[in-house]
């Protein structure tokens, strides 16, 4: 493809150009493969992916290759977390995917290779490769080091969790700061099974990234060596003409979602998959995600609600022994291929378990029967919402509406102790329309546990929880309040019902009562009325579609 740009006499200029950043002739003669890089001075997700891709290009080029490094935007989630800055955060993922489709296609690449970090980098340089179907694979910068807070590893979540501590007066100023001066301790994305390390073992899973390459921790200098064969993984790729749609098929997407499942995954995977199947033209529901949990059994004991982070799963054998416990439970589609040629089935025969090792349960021991995603309907969310019941939450809960518009409204009734137990908090008004962006939530639902209300209290929002969320929370409610979802209707003191056998959320109120108030609904004015946020409100479709942005 790259010879449309380089080779002929009419395209003499643009080999001037080349040569003047230092392009020879013989380098224009091989293949030109792009390197996305999603490098960022912001945050320590990404902070460090210029060495990496420094690696890549090195492993390009010893192939037989010349790379060309290019970068895009990206957006810290954790430090944008209840503020208005996360608005910006799912709207990065479309802005990611367009501008390495941009690059791709106007460059004119044969080939990329998409070095990802934070949350959202990971699904759209999926995203990019499934709508370009051009040869490439992801490769994430990996997990950050845990901290150490009196002898025990502590993560990002302790800190959001430490400030709810703080204000219901449990912790001291003078232990929030010690706490949140050790929580990070280098770069690399955050520490548990939140979403950036969800996404990285799906990503191997399905096959898109090297297995055994994502969990290798972002300081790690082993890290330099996976990058530099991730180059000739690319070259390879090409040679063989393996595509991304050769990848992601219907059994690819289902291997991914046992793998969040059986590791307690993020439920933002649940919207982000769903993306990626509508770029790769794969039919995917949402009620799937629920069909491949409940056959699935959570295997790994990882944070948030598990005892261990993303560097210890490494070391005890990685997302290769992860997958050899779910083959051998025939919870896994083994023909499935992976961008190294290799079947899924043929990467996790070379897995190799840590003597004593604890973080993966035996087959006949798992942490419990079925995976950890469960998607619940009824009259509030007819299109389905998510949860995420790692087997430690209440399973029903019952109580009175403590309806909020917006997430700092609610933020202000836990911090000012007006969420009382047995209320179901409702944040509407921040799903991907309405927020727009989805927000996560993480700051109210760390809040509500560092209250010492996470046995007692529920909530529900049209908006998005960070992996490092825990407790009965449902997100990604659908339809959202923006488009006339029955979640615009409730009313403060309306018994919701929370029923996770029966997959059950429901608002205690009859269907006539419910349309009747529905009637009367008319939209909020838009916050954005120009810019990026309202061309994404403009084209963004309901999170039970991914929340993708197609033209209308």
């Amino acid at each position: 493809m790259s010879r449309g740009i380089t080779e002929g006499r009419d395209r003499a200029g643009a080999r001037a150009m080349f040569k003047a950043i230092g392009f020879t002739d013989a380098d224009l003669g091989h293949p030109l493969i792009g390197v996305a890089n999603t490098w960022i001075e912001t945050m320590p997700c990404n902070f460090h992916l210029r060495r990496l891709s420094a690696k890549i290009k090195e492993g390009i080029r010893e192939a037989g290759g010349t790379p060309m490094e290019f970068n895009t935007i990206a957006i810290s989630d954790g430090e944008t977390m209840g503020t208005e800055g996360m608005r910006a955060s799912l709207v990065s993922r479309e802005l990611i995917a367009d501008s390495i489709e941009l690059v791709c296609r106007g460059q004119m690449f044969d080939a990329v290779v998409c070095v990802v970090g934070c949350d959202k980098t990971i699904p759209a340089a999926a995203m990019a490769l499934a709508r370009m179907n051009l040869p490439g694979l992801v490769l994430y910068g990996g997990t950050i080091a845990p901290g150490n807070y009196h002898g025990k590893d502590v993560t990002l979540q302790d800190v959001f969790e430490a400030i709810g501590a703080n204000v219901a007066g449990k912790m001291s100023d003078t232990e929030l700061k010690q706490l949140e001066d050790v929580a990070c301790p280098g770069a690399g994305a955050c520490g548990g099974q939140y979403t950036a390390n969800t996404m990285a073992t799906l990503m191997e899973m399905i096959g898109l990234s090297p297995m055994g390459y994502n969990s290798v921790p972002a300081m790690d200098a082993e890290k330099d060596r996976v990058a530099f064969d991730c180059g000739k993984i690319a070259m390879n790729v090409l040679k063989s003409g393996l595509l991304p749609r050769d990848i992601l098929t219907r059994d690819a997407f289902e291997n991914a979602i046992a793998s969040v499942a059986s590791t307690g995954g993020s439920t933002n995977a649940v919207l982000h998959l769903l993306a990626i199947a509508r770029e790769a033209g794969v039919k995917l529901k949402i009620e799937d995600f629920q069909a491949v949990s409940a056959r699935t059994p959570l295997l790994a004991d990882l944070k948030p609600s598990g005892r261990f982070v993303a560097a210890d799963m490494h070391r005890a054998g990685g997302v290769r022994l992860l997958g050899k416990r779910l083959q051998i439970g025939k919870h896994l589609h083994g023909s499935a291929k992976t961008v190294t040629g290799l079947t899924i089935s043929a990467e996790v025969d070379k897995a190799v378990e840590a003597p004593g090792q604890e973080v993966i349960a035996p087959l006949n021991q798992p942490l419990k029967a079925t995976g950890g995603l469960v998607i619940l309907k009824g009259n509030l969310a007819p299109e389905g919402c998510v949860a995420k019941i790692s087997g430690h939450e209440r399973l029903e809960h019952r109580g009175p509406a403590r309806v909020f518009e917006s997430e700092e409204n609610a933020m202000a009734a836990v911090t000012g102790k007006k969420i009382k137990a047995g209320d179901v908090v409702v944040i509407r008004n921040e799903g991907p329309k309405g927020g727009p962006g989805m927000r996560e939530m993480l700051g109210v639902t760390a809040a509500i546990i560092g209250e010492g209300l996470g046995e007692s209290v529920a909530l529900l929002t049209d908006g998005r929880f960070s992996g490092a969320t825990r407790g009965l929370m449902a997100g990604h409610v659908s339809p959202e309040a923006a488009l006339g979802g029955p979640i615009a209707a409730v009313r403060n003191g309306d018994i919701i019902r929370f029923d996770v056998r029966k997959r059950v959320l429901q608002v205690e109120i009859s269907q006539q009562e419910l349309r009747k108030r529905l009637k009367k609904w008319r939209p909020r004015k838009p916050l954005y009325p120009s810019g990026v946020f309202a061309k994404y409100a403009a084209l963004v479709s309901s999170a039970s579609q991914g929340a993708i942005t197609r033209p209308s």
